[in-house]
Protein backbone atom coordinates (compact mmCIF):
# COMPACT_ATOMS: atom_id res chain seq x y z
CA UNK A 1 0.00 0.00 0.00
CA UNK A 2 1.47 3.67 -1.20
CA UNK A 3 2.14 5.96 1.95
CA UNK A 4 1.99 9.52 0.98
CA UNK A 5 3.16 11.94 3.21
CA UNK A 6 2.75 16.26 3.76
CA UNK A 7 5.96 17.95 5.03
CA UNK A 8 7.70 20.89 4.41
CA UNK A 9 9.76 21.18 0.36
CA UNK A 10 13.41 20.20 0.46
CA UNK A 11 15.93 21.30 -2.17
CA UNK A 12 15.12 17.86 -3.48
CA UNK A 13 11.72 18.46 -4.05
CA UNK A 14 11.68 21.50 -6.44
CA UNK A 15 11.63 19.49 -9.91
CA UNK A 16 9.00 17.59 -8.93
CA UNK A 17 7.32 20.88 -7.51
CA UNK A 18 8.15 22.56 -11.06
CA UNK A 19 6.53 19.43 -12.95
CA UNK A 20 3.61 19.51 -11.17
CA UNK A 21 3.20 23.21 -11.70
CA UNK A 22 3.55 23.28 -15.26
CA UNK A 23 1.19 20.15 -15.61
CA UNK A 24 -1.19 22.60 -14.13
CA UNK A 25 -0.17 26.11 -15.56
CA UNK A 26 -0.34 24.45 -19.16
CA UNK A 27 -4.23 23.59 -18.50
CA UNK A 28 -4.42 27.43 -17.31
CA UNK A 29 -5.03 26.43 -13.82
CA UNK A 30 -2.35 27.89 -11.72
CA UNK A 31 0.90 30.08 -12.96
CA UNK A 32 4.07 28.83 -13.74
CA UNK A 33 6.64 28.90 -11.58
CA UNK A 34 10.32 29.13 -12.44
CA UNK A 35 12.85 26.91 -10.82
CA UNK A 36 14.26 30.34 -10.00
CA UNK A 37 11.14 31.37 -8.10
CA UNK A 38 10.72 28.03 -6.48
CA UNK A 39 14.70 27.78 -5.18
CA UNK A 40 14.20 31.36 -3.60
CA UNK A 41 10.77 30.75 -1.98
CA UNK A 42 11.69 27.30 -0.96
CA UNK A 43 10.24 27.90 2.52
CA UNK A 44 6.85 28.44 1.45
CA UNK A 45 5.50 25.36 0.05
CA UNK A 46 4.75 22.24 1.70
CA UNK A 47 4.85 18.91 -0.64
CA UNK A 48 3.06 15.71 -0.89
CA UNK A 49 5.13 12.63 -1.32
CA UNK A 50 5.48 9.06 -0.98
CA UNK A 51 7.88 6.94 0.29
CA UNK A 52 10.27 7.63 -2.78
CA UNK A 53 9.40 11.13 -2.52
CA UNK A 54 7.69 11.46 -5.37
CA UNK A 55 6.08 14.79 -5.41
CA UNK A 56 2.21 14.29 -5.95
CA UNK A 57 1.14 17.89 -4.50
CA UNK A 58 2.38 21.14 -3.62
CA UNK A 59 0.72 24.57 -1.53
CA UNK A 60 2.66 27.16 -0.79
CA UNK A 61 1.63 30.03 1.90
CA UNK A 62 3.48 33.34 1.26
CA UNK A 63 3.54 36.33 3.52
CA UNK A 64 2.49 39.57 2.09
CA UNK A 65 2.18 42.14 4.28
CA UNK A 66 2.18 42.51 8.59
CA UNK A 67 -0.98 40.96 8.41
CA UNK A 68 -1.77 38.86 5.53
CA UNK A 69 -0.58 35.81 3.59
CA UNK A 70 -1.32 34.38 0.92
CA UNK A 71 -2.10 30.66 -0.31
CA UNK A 72 -0.56 29.96 -3.93
CA UNK A 73 0.14 26.67 -5.92
CA UNK A 74 -2.06 24.86 -4.56
CA UNK A 75 -2.14 21.34 -6.62
CA UNK A 76 -2.28 17.90 -6.40
CA UNK A 77 -1.59 15.28 -9.00
CA UNK A 78 -4.78 13.39 -10.92
CA UNK A 79 -4.40 10.52 -9.45
CA UNK A 80 -4.43 11.27 -5.61
CA UNK A 81 -6.99 14.21 -5.88
CA UNK A 82 -10.50 13.44 -4.15
CA UNK A 83 -8.30 12.12 -1.35
CA UNK A 84 -8.81 14.92 0.72
CA UNK A 85 -4.84 15.98 0.17
CA UNK A 86 -5.61 19.48 -0.94
CA UNK A 87 -7.69 20.37 2.38
CA UNK A 88 -5.08 19.44 4.27
CA UNK A 89 -2.58 21.13 2.83
CA UNK A 90 -4.98 24.19 3.11
CA UNK A 91 -5.15 23.19 6.86
CA UNK A 92 -1.86 23.55 7.25
CA UNK A 93 -0.80 26.71 5.72
CA UNK A 94 -3.47 28.08 7.92
CA UNK A 95 -1.95 26.77 10.70
CA UNK A 96 1.29 28.04 10.31
CA UNK A 97 0.01 31.63 9.32
CA UNK A 98 -1.77 31.49 12.62
CA UNK A 99 1.57 29.88 14.78
CA UNK A 100 3.58 33.35 12.65
CA UNK A 101 0.54 35.80 13.60
CA UNK A 102 -1.10 36.24 10.62
CA UNK A 103 -4.74 36.02 10.64
CA UNK A 104 -5.68 36.86 6.84
CA UNK A 105 -5.28 34.23 4.47
CA UNK A 106 -6.35 35.08 0.67
CA UNK A 107 -5.93 33.10 -2.46
CA UNK A 108 -6.74 33.99 -6.04
CA UNK A 109 -8.58 30.68 -7.61
CA UNK A 110 -10.91 29.49 -10.14
CA UNK A 111 -11.97 26.48 -7.36
CA UNK A 112 -14.51 28.99 -5.29
CA UNK A 113 -16.13 25.67 -3.98
CA UNK A 114 -13.88 24.12 -2.80
CA UNK A 115 -12.14 27.18 -0.73
CA UNK A 116 -16.01 28.23 0.31
CA UNK A 117 -15.90 24.77 2.35
CA UNK A 118 -12.80 25.63 4.02
CA UNK A 119 -14.49 29.20 5.14
CA UNK A 120 -13.19 31.34 2.57
CA UNK A 121 -15.61 34.42 1.29
CA UNK A 122 -15.44 35.51 -2.07
CA UNK A 123 -14.11 39.19 -1.85
CA UNK A 124 -13.59 42.15 -4.13
CA UNK A 125 -9.94 42.13 -5.62
CA UNK A 126 -10.10 45.80 -4.45
CA UNK A 127 -9.78 45.37 -0.91
CA UNK A 128 -6.73 43.54 -1.21
CA UNK A 129 -3.22 45.32 -1.15
CA UNK A 130 -1.78 46.69 -4.34
CA UNK A 131 2.01 44.79 -3.47
CA UNK A 132 -0.76 41.43 -4.04
CA UNK A 133 -0.78 41.64 -7.58
CA UNK A 134 2.98 41.72 -8.34
CA UNK A 135 2.64 38.25 -9.74
CA UNK A 136 0.13 39.42 -12.21
CA UNK A 137 1.92 40.84 -14.49
CA UNK A 138 3.67 37.70 -15.01
CA UNK A 139 0.39 35.91 -15.92
CA UNK A 140 -1.08 35.49 -19.50
CA UNK A 141 -4.00 36.66 -18.28
CA UNK A 142 -2.78 40.24 -17.30
CA UNK A 143 -4.86 42.25 -16.84
CA UNK A 144 -8.23 40.73 -18.27
CA UNK A 145 -7.70 38.52 -14.73
CA UNK A 146 -10.64 35.83 -14.33
CA UNK A 147 -9.57 34.63 -10.74
CA UNK A 148 -11.99 34.89 -8.13
CA UNK A 149 -10.60 36.21 -5.08
CA UNK A 150 -11.54 34.83 -1.34
CA UNK A 151 -10.03 36.02 2.45
CA UNK A 152 -10.29 33.61 5.65
CA UNK A 153 -10.12 35.84 8.41
CA UNK A 154 -8.94 33.30 11.62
Amino acid sequence: MEVLKLRKARITDVPGIHKLLMDFAKQGLVLPRSYSELYGQLRDYLVLTDEKNNVFGCCGLSIVWEDLAEIRSLVVAQSKQGQGWGKKMVETCLSEAITLGIYKVFVLTYQQNFFEHLGFKVVDKSVLPQKVWADCLKCPKFPECDEIAMLIEM
